[in-house]
């Protein structure tokens, strides 16, 4: 039975190997390599990945080697979420590996014969021979000969697909240091994004009486000015005014998202995805609350807090 034919259940039983251990986030970029040899074959892994929005798995690895590209794909897929990783192999035979020398029975049997016949012949001609020596007729062709060493592909994969575990730990190691450099910059990042968001809180109820003051003087000096405009009609223009200058839902639901993205670092994992979706979130409201502050100072918050945003959404791009 090949390796083919047995399939993965006994022969890639290390390939099931997942990181254990807390949650926490990885980086989608990272490198590992290593090399191994299994006589007479050498060879060398390298595993090599960068951002992407999905999982793109680009496998090179020789195709003598039944079954190998299937099991990579799989422990592969199951140790990383999210990047474009390509996952290459270099594996050789040392062309001088040789199992030693070895007699052929039959060649030998042959030799001996022609000299036996030779030495019979030259004593019935009357010429003397000196006696054959050991050293002699191993030199004679086809007496010695190399013994070949016969390939197991079988045991090369399971040493191939065993060491492969170890360079995706290895991988996974550095895309965790990363991702732990990653959790801090965002951690500091989304505390001022949540300090700003409470300045523009702060602003918008020290502002409150300025702004219904200018909404009574306009409003006196449009009736002083006017005629024929019904009550109802301007009582409703002046509401849809004071909704319209309200950030009192986009200061909510900054907090709320400030709250989430907390909770999605926490939980660790491949959280790359819903920190992005959130990112645009975060951009939705910060635009609104500059949009409707008509006041300069939380208009410089609502810049500075655009200015966070984007920087936290560069580093969001980086998570796995």
């Amino acid at each position: 039975m090949g390796l083919a034919d047995k399939g993965e259940k006994t022969l890639f039983k290390t390939s099931t190997l997942q990181c254990k251990g807390a949650a926490m986030i990885r980086s989608m970029t990272g490198f590992a390599a290593k090399s191994g040899a299994l006589a007479p074959h050498s060879w060398s892994w390298d595993v090599r990945a960068v951002n992407g929005k999905g999982l793109d798995l680009r496998i090179r690895v020789p195709d003598w080697i039944p079954g190998l590209e299937a099991a990579v794909r799989k422990t592969a897929s199951g140790q990383i979420g999210r990047g474009n990783v390509t996952i290459g192999l270099r594996a050789v035979r040392d062309e001088d590996a040789t199992g030693g020398l070895t007699v052929d029975e039959v060649q030998l049997a042959t030799v001996l014969d022609a000299l036996g016949r030779i030495e019979t012949a030259a004593m019935d001609a009357g010429v003397s021979l000196a006696p054959s020596k050991a050293t002699d007729i191993v030199t004679m062709r086809g007496v010695l000969a190399q013994a070949a060493v016969e390939d197991d592909n079988e045991a090369l994969a399971k040493a191939l697909v065993t060491e492969f575990v170890g360079v995706l730990e290895a991988f996974n190691s550095m895309r965790s240091a990363e991702g732990a450099a990653l959790l801090a910059v965002m951690t500091d990042q989304l505390a001022q994004i949540e300090a700003l968001t409470t300045q523009a809180a702060t602003l918008a109820h020290a502002r409150e009486d300025a702004t219904a003051q200018t909404l009574k003087r306009n409003l006196a000096r449009v009736m002083d000015n006017v005629d024929g405009f019904e009550p109802d009609r301007i009582a409703a223009e002046l509401a849809l005014i004071a909704v319209k200058a309200d950030i009192t839902e986009e200061i909510d639901r900054l907090k709320a998202h400030v709250t989430a993205a907390k909770a999605l670092l926490e939980e660790g994992g491949t959280v790359g995805r819903k920190l992005d979706f959130l990112m645009q979130e975060f951009n939705r409201e910060a635009n609104t609350l500059c949009a409707k502050s008509q006041d300069s100072d939380l208009t410089q918050v609502g810049l500075a807090l655009k200015a966070v945003i984007d920087q936290l959404r560069e580093q969001v791009q980086n998570v796995e």
